[in-house]
């Protein structure tokens, strides 16, 4: 018995002993690597979430956030902390080089922190553009946020909160006034990360060191909703939605100018509702508006409750659309300077188009403008005045009852009798051209009053 044991303990012992690191070489797979760069903005928040939705369905090891940012925007930090959080496969954050502000919340948001050399972790109270203090109402819901993120971490979550609220103090770690920020060795000494050389190490020490790393890239829709919700973008999207709609108004059949206003203002609230920044709310106003203002414009003649209520509506709308869950002052700026700079360019493009557009052959062929004018002296003149047919004749071709067709070498023309009934086939010649109105006599008749001017002469 006691040989077969030492032959099981010589054999089996190095074989299971061997396992773990054999596991390891014959790992493969894959370990996804998303970058965390720049600012964090709202952009980036369906980015995350798609690439932690393509790793898990590629089944992928592990998601590694390589994380280097200053942060950035708290709602857009929250929206990708509730995707790791519920990520269904483990998610790391590397920091390489800086998780500052919002960058922060995320790194807490993942299964484990690791950072490298000479790299530093904290500085999470919220400010506005001008560097600035938030108010306490988003301290305190950021301070909150950061400890329920460490709790649930295993971590000490006074740590977290002094990252947000220089206040606390913590002994040994910082002092009551000033903001904490760790370094990497400062981080590892109490727990809170782990220290790596760099990707490569840190996938072999996760235990993925035959897996390939597939790094995670934007792709064309995502860059397509950056670029429309960006600020620059939105009040050219705003301006040529309004100007179609208004454009559409005043024509009676809908047309390009209609589909150009309607797609330009859902490609803007479409992207602002993607990155976050928007809800059905928010289009749900400004719809509400667009009502009002249909029906102060069909309805109701002039200017009233309706046509303020709809504008209201309007800009309650847009300028809610644009400052997200929890916004800043910078939030509240960045959303005037857009409707600002709308209005501006609505006024200067509908000034333009007045200007120009009447004068357009093109739009008065196709019935959008007239050419001819109205006057208060001559009236309205609704063709041009054809003088050079007085004095022709021609041939009626239809009974002038008194209106009718005449013929005139190969022209067919309205013409009107100037007093009696002419038949089909009687030689008419024009004596007026009243616009759209030639005047015409039997040409009998204009001979008879010549013979008989004649002979008054001779007389």
């Amino acid at each position: 018995m006691i040989r077969r044991i030492s032959i099981v303990a010589t054999v089996v012992v190095p074989i299971l002993a061997t396992l773990p690191a054999a596991a390891a070489a014959q790992t493969g797979g894959q370990v996804y690597r998303v970058p965390v760069t720049g600012v964090v903005e709202l952009g980036l928040a369906p980015f995350i979430e798609r690439s932690i939705q393509e790793a898990a369905a590629a089944g992928a090891s592990a998601v590694i956030l390589d994380m280097d940012t200053p942060g950035g925007r708290v709602d857009a930090a929250e929206r990708i902390s509730d995707a790791l959080t519920d990520a269904p496969i483990p998610v790391y954050t590397l920091v390489n080089r800086r998780a500052f502000s919002a960058g922060a919340l995320i790194a807490l948001s993942t299964d484990r922190i690791y950072m490298r050399p000479g790299s530093v972790i904290g500085a999470a109270t919220p400010v506005d553009g001008g560097g600035q203090k938030a108010p306490e109402k988003i301290v305190s819901a950021m301070r909150s946020e950061m400890r329920a993120l460490a709790e649930a971490a295993g971590l000490d979550p006074e740590v977290a909160a002094a990252m947000v609220d220089e206040d606390i103090e913590i002994e040994g770690v910082v002092e009551a006034g000033k903001l904490l920020t760790l370094t990497t060795e400062e981080a590892v000494e109490i727990g809170y990360a782990e220290e790596v050389e760099d990707l490569d190490a840190l996938v072999a020490q996760l235990g993925h060191a035959g897996a390939s790393v597939v790094t995670a890239t934007a792709n064309w829709a995502e860059r397509v909703v950056r670029f429309f919700s960006h600020p620059v973008v939105s009040p050219f999207l705003l301006t040529l939605g309004f100007l179609g709609l208004i454009t559409e108004i005043k024509t009676p059949t809908f047309g390009l100018a209609g589909v150009a206003g309607v797609l330009s203002l859902a490609l803007f609230f479409g992207s602002h509702m993607i990155i976050g920044l928007a809800g059905w709310e928010d289009v749900i106003v400004f719809g509400a508006g667009l009502a009002l203002v249909g029906v102060e414009v069909f309805l109701i003649p002039g200017f009233g409750l309706f046509g303020i209520l709809g504008a209201i509506g309007i800009t309650a709308g847009l300028y809610l659309s644009m400052i997200g869950g929890m916004p800043l002052s910078e939030d509240f700026t960045r959303a005037g300077l857009v409707l600002s700079t709308t209005v501006v360019l609505i006024a200067v493009s509908a000034w333009a188009l007045i200007r120009t557009l009447p004068g357009s052959s093109r739009l008065a062929k196709s019935g959008i403008f007239l050419l001819e004018r109205t006057d208060r002296k001559i009236g309205y003149e609704s063709a041009v005045t054809r003088a050079d047919l007085v004095g022709m004749t021609g041939k009626a071709i239809t009974d002038l009852r008194p209106s009718g067709t005449a013929l005139f070498g190969d022209e067919r023309i309205d013409v009107v009798s100037e007093s009696e009934w002419i038949t089909e086939g009687t030689p008419v010649r024009v004596i007026r051209a009243e616009g759209y109105r030639h005047v015409v006599r039997p040409a009998s008749a204009d001979a008879a009053i010549s013979d008989a001017a004649a002979r008054l002469s001779k007389a």
